[in-house]
């Protein structure tokens, strides 16, 4: 009876993939030959399903016009996922016996179960084992402890009728982004693209382990999503280890194979996490979710982690500008945010990137569900901003090889006019438009030929927060001539954005980043 519990416990049991600190030989967790066949046809009917989930509309069309819609056809279909669920069951119990035999499953199975009566004091030998994650305990939980953050929506006021007019388009919209749309626009949620990427994950995360030390986490969000987390601690080292930086990643970055390198690299203490639908993490990364996603591990890094809030650096990366800029909006304390290869807002983006004769759809779906407005968010941020353009990028830009159209332009420019409006009226703005349609030497130039002193630049802005204050909107400028303008403007466009020859995707180096500039803090300044 013993064996057949064991079995059956086994059958539902997660699927471990490696073991930790027990050197090459059990490096890689090795099934035994039932559970290996098992989980290959699992995987199999897994796959096939997904892939025809997503063709459905095509499939249907087929099957419908071959007449298999039809009672006669609908038997055939029937006697066909009646024999694939028989092929199923078989394959689950052949996983579950495998298992059973398997000693080395058997130690893991004892640890998980101990784990969850006391993850605390198991830790360390949990941390020895990588398995699916919808199985590790839950170890810091604030679904009892705060009501989910709820988010409205950018609607404008319309009369009865104007609203029953766009119902139909409002409709389709919401249709559209529940359905394939949020999946376009987080193509890292799609179940076939995770499976495709389950081995670099599995490496990436073994390096972070390894290599680094990184020790994972599990945290329930307040509407109850779990994130995947991974932490990085380097407190005990010389240099910037007091320092957290969390990443917040792109719209198919995971932690495992994303920018968390970058800053553990150039010595930070870092914590990544996978967005919701993503990885182990549970969800979708609708706007909300994705708020109560950040807003955790926000909380975890202070309560659990135990890092002061003027501490940590919020990273974002493409998509990831968003949650970064939507934690650097809730948690105004924080050091700084970095902001990589990112956006003003997704609505022009969306928009180019659609056919013309969606626009109505794509506007409504846009605003009304995913409005990804970072610049609306950044604004509300007092604290150091730091943006890195790509200057190849071929993803932020609207129109292909032309740098003077990348969003990044427009969120700097947003910026630095709401933070600064004396310096930036319209003959600056066009100067700084001038400034960021070239890169590099280029640059120089602009620079050269108005003659920006930084240290000048830098003093005047330092005697201004002496004799007014150091909060935003400055009204430094006001007494400035024509010229000192056009050199503050510039001079705050160097503070503010760094250029990095690279297309969207390629790692950021370590030099590249660094904690934001600080208006308040004096130092030296040298361009790059």
């Amino acid at each position: 009876m013993s064996s057949i519990k064991s079995i059956w416990k086994c059958m539902f049991s997660p699927k471990l993939y490696q073991i930790y600190g027990n050197g090459p030989a059990e490096r890689i967790y090795e099934p035994l030959p039932l559970e290996r066949w098992g989980d290959c046809v699992i995987n199999s009917i897994y796959t096939i399903w997904k892939f025809g989930l997503y063709t459905s509309p095509f499939w249907g069309i087929i099957l419908y016009n071959k007449g298999y819609l039809e009672p006669q056809g609908l038997a055939l279909i029937m006697k066909f996922a009646a024999g694939m669920g028989v092929i199923l069951i078989v394959s689950i119990c052949f996983k579950g016996i495998g298992r059973a035999q398997n000693t080395t499953y058997q130690r893991f199975l004892e640890v998980l179960e101990r784990a969850e009566e006391n993850v605390t004091v198991t830790k360390p030998e949990l941390m020895r084992y990588d398995f699916e994650f919808k199985s590790w305990p839950v170890e810091y939980d604030l679904s009892r402890q705060r009501s989910p953050i709820s988010r409205s929506t950018a609607r404008r006021s319309q009369n009865n009728v104007e609203y029953l007019m766009s119902l139909p388009f409002r409709m389709i919209a919401y249709l559209a982004i529940h359905t394939f749309g949020i999946r376009l626009i987080y193509p890292g949620s799609v179940g076939i693209l995770q499976t495709i990427l389950d081995s670099s994950l599995l490496q990436g995360r073994s390096r972070l382990v390894q290599l680094y030390k990184g020790e994972r986490f599990k945290i329930k969000t307040t509407d109850e999503n779990d994130i995947d987390t991974m932490f990085l601690d380097r407190r005990k080292s010389k240099g910037c280890g007091e320092i957290l930086v969390i990443c917040c990643e792109g719209n198919a970055g995971f932690y495992e194979i994303g920018t968390m390198i970058t800053p553990i690299a150039a010595g930070y203490s870092v914590l990544g996490w996978n967005h919701p639908g993503f990885g182990g993490s549970t969800g979708m990364p609708y706007p909300s979710q994705e708020q109560n996603a950040v807003d955790a591990v926000m909380q975890f890094a202070m309560d659990k982690l135990n890092f002061k809030m003027e501490n940590i650096i919020f990273f974002g990366w493409s998509i990831g500008g968003y949650t970064s800029s939507w934690a650097a909006m809730a948690y105004p304390a924080i050091k700084g945010v970095v902001i990589d290869a990112t956006f003003d807002d997704i609505m022009p983006l969306a928009i180019n990137h659609m056919p013309g004769w969606w626009e109505p759809i794509v506007k409504l779906a846009i605003r009304e569900h995913v409005n990804l407005d970072v610049y609306e968010q950044l604004v509300k941020f007092n604290g150091p901003i730091l943006l890195i353009r790509r200057s190849e990028d071929e993803v932020i830009c609207i129109k292909d090889g032309n740098l003077s159209s990348n969003r990044g332009n427009d969120l700097l420019i947003k910026i630095l006019t709401k933070r600064y409006p004396c310096i930036f009226g319209g003959p600056q703005l066009a100067i700084l438009n001038d400034y960021l349609a070239v890169t590099g030497i280029e640059q120089e130039r602009v620079i050269e030929k108005y003659n920006v002193d930084p240290s000048v630049c830098l003093s005047l802005i330092q005697s201004y927060i002496s004799e007014h204050s150091k909060s935003f909107p400055m009204k430094i400028g006001e007494e400035f001539d024509f010229n000192e303008k056009n050199q503050m403007a510039l001079f705050l466009a160097t503070k503010y954005m760094k250029d990095f020859k690279a297309t969207h995707c390629v790692p950021l180096p370590q030099d590249m980043f660094t904690v934001p500039w600080d208006v308040n803090v004096e130092s030296d300044f040298v361009f790059t």
